[in-house]
């Protein structure tokens, strides 16, 4: 599929008396990522029928880092000539490098997937941007994965090297590749290439490690360069992984792919942001008037086949919560 990193429109079922009343989303990554697709889906559902939605992909998961600020500029050519009543900004990325622009201009912002700390993109003098947050649930899933694992001591947390793995580095890790958790060490390392992610996993029960947090893996890179497919990352390390293989995210969670655990998904981001939008455009809510929230923290997700191959058992409490696949 020719890769679209252009602005993209969809056709809108009140199109007719919504037709000057446009939002447009700008997202860090591109519409087949299975994040971006979730929360479009919701977007679409709760403002399609009263904005016409334009998307344009800023697709920072595929183009080389030295490309982005060129798209973002795209991304706001477009939002002067057009003047759109709202702007959403879908993760890290996009706010990074459109936050302080768009705040000059009369124009509200709503952001979601926010993994940084906003303060460091200017949120404490934003006037017209306010927004949804997203956290990994590491220490969390870390505490879970004890209530199966009682022996646990050690674990590895994986990430490529994107821009959200290393706020994630820096904010929940504070900067540091270790920390303890209910007397568990929780090592993060972060990899530029597929063979280093691959070295990790293969050679984690030589480190002492008991299992492995399968986090972000969307932008490893081959040997000549092009970034690899991520369903064959997590196919591999499922398929590999000497030890079990938990997530973070539900896009990982499944049969040939992770165990599962406490995961985030981008519809509940998706459903805050619209509703934080709609605030704003129907009630004249203010963005300064509105703090950052974070989302609902998680859902427990499982792949039924994967807790079987490696004979783990759900306590009662959270098997009755449980989404189980397969």
């Amino acid at each position: 599929m020719k890769r679209r990193t252009a602005l993209w429109m969809l056709a809108c079922p009140a199109a007719s008396r919504a037709a000057h009343r446009r939002i447009l989303v700008v997202e860090s990554y591109h519409a087949e990522y299975p994040w971006d697709q979730d929360y479009r889906e919701v977007l679409q559902a709760l403002l399609g029928e009263r904005y016409s939605l334009d998307f344009f992909e800023m697709d920072t998961k595929r183009l080389p880092t030295d490309m982005h600020a060129g798209m973002a500029q795209k991304a706001m050519t477009w939002i002067l000539n057009v003047r759109p009543e709202l702007v959403i900004l879908g993760d890290d990325a996009a706010l990074y490098y459109l936050g302080e622009p768009l705040d000059k201009l009369n124009i509200p912002v709503v952001y979601l997937g926010i993994n940084g700390n906003p303060r460091n993109y200017g949120q404490l003098k934003f006037k017209n941007i306010t927004g949804v947050l997203e956290r990994p649930l590491i220490k969390r899933n870390i505490v879970f994965m004890q209530s199966i694992m009682p022996s646990l001591r050690k674990v590895l947390v994986l990430f490529d090297n994107d821009l959200t793995s290393q706020l994630t580095y820096d904010e929940l890790f504070d900067g540091r590749p270790s920390i303890m958790i209910d007397g568990i060490q929780a090592d993060l390392k972060l990899c530029k290439t597929l063979d280093d992610w691959k070295h990790s996993i293969l050679s984690a029960p030589a480190k002492g490690y008991q299992a492995t947090i399968a986090g972000l893996y969307h932008t490893l890179k081959l040997p000549n360069g092009k970034v690899a497919d991520s369903d064959k990352v997590i196919s591999w390390a499922s398929a590999n992984t000497p030890l079990p293989l938990f997530a973070l995210w539900g896009f990982a969670v499944g049969e040939h792919k992770a165990i599962g655990g406490l995961v985030l998904s981008s519809r509940e981001q998706g459903r805050m942001a619209a509703s934080i939008a709609l605030a704003i455009l129907e009630q004249g809510v203010k963005p300064s008037e509105r703090q950052p929230i974070t989302a609902r923290q998680g859902d427990f997700v499982f792949s039924k086949a994967e807790l079987a191959r490696f004979n783990l058992v759900l306590p009662k409490d959270i098997a009755a919560q449980a989404q189980l696949l397969n």
